[in-house]
């Protein structure tokens, strides 16, 4: 299952250098139910993803890397490019009357810096263990909309939508 809230932000940490990072390539074969082919660096997955916004059913299959580039040739819509750094929310916030995580606990701030033709856009997904902990989060300041509701914000919608090239 994945549960995760995505953000759009208000500004890209200075130190953004710091952190890994890993080049992401995805495009979609279906988008209901999802069925997305993705290239992480030098991995290569199928992914199904049931129905649903902030928690759903995840399947995930390793590729080769000619599976991999067989079945991007017949992709829906667009290739989506982007750099995904990996950025350690140490002792996170949530809200009051929330169980209390260890003091060690920490969640990981997966930051999107999507390429052309979605560039400029950037935004942050946290995923969590629990709907629970991800209902009660409660965002860093940096954060800004919170758009997990929000199909524009979903790499399967935004991969259907026509490029000006194509208008």
């Amino acid at each position: 299952m994945e549960i995760e809230r995505k953000f759009t932000i208000k500004t890209i940490p200075e130190d953004l250098s710091k952190y890994p990072y890993h080049h992401i390539e995805q495009g979609y074969l279906c988008v209901s139910p999802v069925v997305r082919v993705r290239k992480e660096d030098t991995d290569y997955i199928l992914t199904y993803k049931g129905s649903g916004m902030m928690a759903r059913e995840e399947h995930n299959l390793a590729l080769n890397e000619e599976a991999y580039y067989h079945l991007r040739e017949k992709v829906d819509g667009n290739i989506i490019s982007k750099k995904r750094y990996l950025i350690p929310l140490r002792n996170p916030s949530f809200r009051e009357g929330f169980r209390t995580p260890p003091e060690d606990y920490s969640l990981t701030i997966e930051l999107d810096v999507f390429d052309a033709p979605f560039a400029p856009l950037v935004m942050a997904e946290v995923e969590f263990g629990s709907r629970e902990a991800a209902e009660a989060f409660v965002p860093p300041e940096w954060f800004d909309e919170d758009v997990t509701y929000k199909k524009e914000y979903h790499n399967s919608y935004m991969a259907m939508l026509p490029m000006p090239h194509e208008t």
